[in-house]
């Protein structure tokens, strides 16, 4: 017989059966769980008896009241012991004074008190007061709690600090990093491209992230004007190879102190024309230990499309992007089908290198002061050239499918312009659409500035003051050739192009995703 409160089984030293006089246990069906039985309810009308000849003993102890008892049996109170297992002396008092004994299966603790210490839980689970027997002293029992609490922040806050010590350690200043693919970046895979174009000297150092995209460890960019006096001299000045070779020193500086998995260094328009373009590569590895590669027109476009295939969207079916360079040009044709190839540039139907840039055309046509007509001649002199390109016209069939992508100083600094920025802000900047009418308007406004409100404008300076209208007259060329309603506007290029390909020849996005899928798995 159990005792429908307590949970415990009841035994008495006389006959089991008691209660009926017939010496028939009794069939009476007990009250709810947590509830009172019918005899708890009314003790005095079935008093349980003893054997033959013997008194019947009460279920309720010495102590008083038979519901409070229970009350307290449920409480883990007079009886039951904290530990999960009963102690000796309280059951022999128990049973002295009842005649309760608790079976097996009532001597873990009860549901409050598992609740009451599940929090108190050590590594891997293991409950913190099991460490000792149930005799040990509580002193010494709090004391290892306490160690074992210290060691386990102890531990984490090293792993959180040593986490966050590598975060910023690959990042550099000012830089928000991949914060929308919240994947696990390995930083034993850097990658780095290196561009020494006509008017600029880039670098990037980068890591894979999720596929077909990087997040930027390291940056650095710098005007150094390598083409300047190029295009009347044909050699590269002594002055313009002194601030390349400066610049250089900076990115073999700042590659040394990394640990680059794979990199590659290109140079382009100015070192392919100069007579000696050769000679100042082999200054430049003597002197800042960089190897420098000279890369073909073709080879520049193809860059300039995979730097750009994000910007790309799939219910875009032609695109002509351009990149506005210091010393030539580059145009690319792409015409998408239904099926999409991994790599943007197996696209490209078309393509041209135009031997002109902002910096050749200010210095045959002027770039201090721009008047309205010189911007026509040089908008004449570059469609003379595209006019020499074979490709042809682009079929629209609807709105959507046809746009053009700009790569270059220009149009970023459209763009920096249209949305009156304070400073130049690259991601404010990158991806940005501009209509026709928007761009018309951008280039009506710097023609009407002199040279000082151009210099004095954050997103142009005094550096690309006289550049800038160059570039529009590039770019104006380019858009009656291919007139458009809209132009999409990339913050990007070789680098971003060299990169991209560089980590998807190394499959780091296949063995990364392999990675990830491993650590899920197990």
């Amino acid at each position: 017989m159990e005792d429908p409160e307590g949970g415990v089984k009841l035994q008495f030293d006389g006959a089991s059966a008691a209660g009926r006089k017939d010496g028939k246990k009794s069939r009476r069906r007990k009250g709810k769980r947590g509830g009172q039985s019918r005899n708890a309810a009314h003790p005095a009308s079935h008093e349980p008896s003893g054997g033959a000849g013997q008194p019947a003993r009460p279920i309720e102890d010495a102590a008083g009241n038979p519901a409070r008892k229970r009350k307290r049996r449920r409480r883990g109170g007079h009886g039951a012991v904290q530990d999960g297992s009963p102690h000796p002396q309280a059951m022999e008092q128990t049973a002295a004074a009842g005649n309760v004994v608790r079976s097996d299966s009532d001597s873990a603790p009860s549901r409050r008190n598992r609740r009451k210490h599940r929090g108190k839980r050590g590594l891997q689970g293991r409950p913190l007061t099991s460490a000792k027997p149930s005799g040990a002293p509580q002193q010494e029992r709090r004391a290892e709690e306490t160690v074992l609490r210290a060691e386990l922040r102890e531990t984490l806050n090293g792993a959180s600090a040593n986490r966050r010590g590598r975060q910023e350690s690959h990042a550099p200043p000012g830089h928000q990093g991949d914060r929308q693919t919240g994947e696990h970046a390995w930083p034993e895979e850097l990658y780095a491209a290196l561009d020494l174009g006509t008017n600029n000297c880039r670098l990037l150092i980068a890591q894979p992230t999720r596929p077909g995209q990087f997040r930027v460890v390291d940056a650095f960019s710098r005007i150094v004007r390598l083409g300047e006096g190029l295009a009347a001299s044909g050699r590269l000045s002594d002055e313009a190879m002194e601030r390349a070779i400066e610049a250089l020193r900076i990115c073999a500086s700042k590659l040394r102190n990394r640990e680059i998995r794979r990199m590659r260094l290109i140079a382009t328009e100015a070192c392919r024309q100069a007579v000696n373009g050769e000679e100042f590569l082999s200054r430049v590895v003597a002197e800042t230990g960089l190897a420098l590669e000279i890369i073909d027109r073709e080879t520049e476009a193809r860059l300039a499309v995979s730097g750009c295939s994000s910007l790309v969207g799939r219910e875009t079916r032609s695109v002509v992007l351009f990149d506005i360079g210091g010393g030539s040009s580059e145009i690319a044709v792409i015409r998408i089908g239904d099926n999409r190839f991994s790599r943007l540039a197996n696209h490209i139907t078309h393509w041209t290198s135009l031997p002109v840039g902002v910096v050749t055309l200010s210095e045959r046509h002027g770039g201090h002061d721009v008047t309205p007509e010189a911007f026509e001649d040089m908008v004449r002199e570059v469609e003379g050239m595209l006019g020499r390109f074979d490709c042809p016209e682009i079929e629209v069939a609807q709105t959507g499918d046809f746009h053009l992508i700009g790569t270059s100083g220009t149009v970023t600094t459209l763009a920096g312009v249209h949305l009156d920025l304070p400073r130049y802000d690259r991601r404010k900047v990158d991806g940005i659409w501009l209509s026709d009418d928007e761009v018309s308007a951008m280039q009506a406004k710097l023609l009407s500035w002199d040279f000082a409100s151009r210099a004095a404008n954050p997103c142009i300076g005094p550096d690309r003051a006289d550049l800038v209208l160059a570039g529009c007259a590039i770019l104006e060329a380019i858009r009656r050739r291919w007139p458009s309603p809209r132009m999409r506007v990339a913050d990007r290029g070789l680098r971003e192009g060299l990169l991209t390909d560089m980590m998807a020849d190394d499959g780091v996005w296949r063995r990364n995703r392999n990675r990830r899928g491993q650590r899920v798995r197990s």
